[in-house]
């Protein structure tokens, strides 16, 4: 996967370098790439940004500059690839989106700064994706979850394909409880059904517990997770222990 990231700041990107992401662009899984369109300004002053035609607060980003680092990209990548805008205004960033994302063999991310974006950049877009309900100052730390979240959705990057499959969200529930070494910690016991080598009953206990953190913690969740009649039983336990407790 080719990832393209236009930005007015790259060195915040130098995080990328490290852990998994940095171990998938070491072993050539991901071509890392940040442009400093600043760089392709015309503006003898080098500025990206200006007042807003018919009043406003703050400065919006120009259209020339971005237009000139696409096409630069695509020069040297021989296509654009997928294109995202960071936007509070986009839709909400999710798992499932970062899934989609990593079946793209080239994404490139728009990084904002500023007030926002002269309206005509967004003929450059596909996607228009948001963090959530809050506003950050620039869109490089969004960009930066989102290649975080993708990435390690791809083939061979966690080393255990398992892992990404297990995870909160990409089973519509949140993730169960999990337990290593020592079996006894200063009192509080791994549960003994996870010490048993029972694999049936571990796999319910896991399911089980799954469901009882999306209960406890996301309810929201399971208004779009299809219960099973088996799951349906199980979420009745939940709620009857959970009402003696």
């Amino acid at each position: 996967m080719r990832i393209d990231v236009l930005s007015l700041f790259p060195n915040m990107f130098a995080p990328m370098r490290e852990s998994i992401i940095g171990k998938t662009v070491e072993r050539g899984l991901v071509d890392f790439n940040v442009t400093d369109f600043r760089d392709y300004t015309e503006n003898k002053h080098n500025k990206v940004d200006d007042e807003i035609y018919g009043g406003g607060q703050g400065m919006l980003l120009m259209p020339q500059p971005l237009f000139d680092a696409m096409d630069a990209v695509e020069k040297q990548a021989g296509s654009r690839g997928r294109v995202i805008l960071m936007d509070p205004a986009g839709k909400t960033f999710n798992q499932s989106i970062a899934e989609e994302l990593a079946q793209e063999d080239h994404l490139t991310i728009i990084a904002g700064h500023y007030e926002g974006y002269d309206e005509r950049i967004r003929t450059l877009v596909d996607d228009e994706i948001s963090l959530g309900d809050f506003v950050l100052t620039g869109g490089e730390l969004g960009a930066m979850t989102v290649v975080d979240a993708t990435v390690r959705l791809l083939d061979e990057a966690l080393g255990d394909e398992r892992s990404a499959v297990d995870e909160s969200f990409s089973t519509g529930l949140l993730e169960y409880p999990q337990y290593t070494r020592p079996a006894d910690f200063r009192g509080l016991k791994v549960p003994d059904v996870l010490l048993s080598g029972h694999h049936a009953n571990i796999a319910k206990w896991k399911h089980k517990e799954a469901l009882r953190r999306t209960y406890q913690r996301r309810p929201d969740l399971l208004a779009d997770y299809e219960l099973t009649p088996a799951d349906q039983k199980l979420l009745k336990e939940i709620k009857q222990e959970e009402q003696i407790n």
